[in-house]
């Protein structure tokens, strides 16, 4: 067995294509800093399509596992709440008056949830076989569902509403596209060509509806569960570098935009970058190996 210690050996910052609801905004007093952040974003998109869109399939043989777990370290950050301001009755059912962000979700024993863990510059393994379940979005309760989407390249992302009120999906980063969702229950479907991140958020004034979706180049992507837990299977020997993503889980402030649908300027939240963590590891025929990854606001 190879045990990579645990810890942070390297924290980065990136831009992500996010899911949202709206079009475009302005932020005040952070408009370089966004534009900064996007170019980065952009660099990275390109880099990450380039580097993997080789991948091949074959048979593996005397495949290993690697298996972790992402744990937290240190006082807990504050949970981020918005205010429902829109369609309440729907939105908000138990009248908390208020939504979860979900930007941060760690477990009883320390376990953080929703972390994005692969595997970087695969050019052959297995074929594909992420799950199912993470490439069906539905929009619930004002909520995206699952909050982490991981959908193979030249896959398509279905998406639904489950809300009587019309949610508009945005999407910016590897993939752009702006779908409305005006009636419960009805399927769209569209094929994510490119690698890289999304980020998606609602157009239609629910502000404070988030998710993130990673377009995968290969099957060694994985999105941490409750206790925090990865596994990789039928992994070829050799020595990787694996990564740890995990979005932004602080508040930064609030941008204003213009609600079209209401024709009234809205606020939206504007949450810290994203945070990477990177280690190497090894791996021999028919044996598992450890990664353990520590996060921390440090």
């Amino acid at each position: 067995m190879n045990l990579v210690e645990a810890g942070s050996d390297s924290t980065a910052k990136i831009s992500v294509l996010r899911i949202s609801c709206g079009p475009p905004n302005t932020i005040e007093g952070t408009g370089m800093r966004r534009l900064f952040f996007a170019v980065i974003f952009f660099i990275f998109i390109a880099a990450l399509g380039f580097a993997q869109s080789n991948y091949q399939v074959i048979a593996v043989k005397d495949g290993a596992t690697i298996a972790g777990t992402v744990k937290w370290s240190g006082p807990m950050p504050r949970a981020l709440d918005f205010p429902i301001t829109k369609d309440q009755q729907i939105c908000d059912p138990a009248s908390r008056k208020t939504a979860d962000l979900e930007r941060l979700i760690v477990g009883p024993q320390g376990g953080v949830a929703n972390t994005v863990v692969y595997l970087k510059n695969v050019t052959k393994g297995k074929a594909m076989d992420l799950p199912e379940q993470r490439r069906h979005l539905d929009q619930k309760h004002c909520r995206y569902v699952p909050h982490i989407l991981l959908v193979p390249k030249d896959a398509a992302l279905d998406m639904m509403s489950s809300d009587a009120t019309l949610h508009t999906i945005h999407m910016d980063g590897a993939a752009t596209f702006n779908l409305p969702f005006p009636f419960p229950g009805r399927v769209s479907s569209r094929t994510m060509q490119t690698p890289g991140l999304v980020n998606l958020r609602c157009n239609g004034g629910h502000v404070w509806m988030n998710a993130e979706m990673f377009i995968a180049p290969h099957p060694y992507y994985a999105v941490t569960d409750e206790s925090g837990r990865f596994e990789f299977n039928d992994v070829p020997p050799g020595t990787y570098q694996i990564v740890a993503w995990h979005e932004g889980w602080s508040l930064q402030g609030k941008e204003h935009s213009f609600d079209v649908l209401t024709e009234r300027s809205v606020e939206r939240p504007v949450f810290s970058e994203p945070r990477t963590w990177e280690k190497s590891v090894t791996v021999s025929a028919n044996n598992p190996s450890t990664v353990e990854f520590v996060l921390s606001n440090k």
